[in-house]
């Protein structure tokens, strides 16, 4: 992500449960509660690209 988007910032917050989701500022994007399943890096950068 870092090489295709230099100046995207990437935080990782921890949780717990098995969740994991991604947000564009402030808006989420990916879940993987929502989807039961996780991404793919082409799947948020589609999404990221809009």
């Amino acid at each position: 992500m870092k090489q295709e988007y230099p100046d995207l910032q990437i935080d990782l917050v921890r949780s717990a449960g098995g969740v994991f989701e991604v947000e564009l500022d402030g808006d989420l994007i990916y879940s993987k509660k929502a989807t039961g399943r996780h991404c793919t890096p082409e799947e948020i950068i589609a999404r990221i690209d809009g």
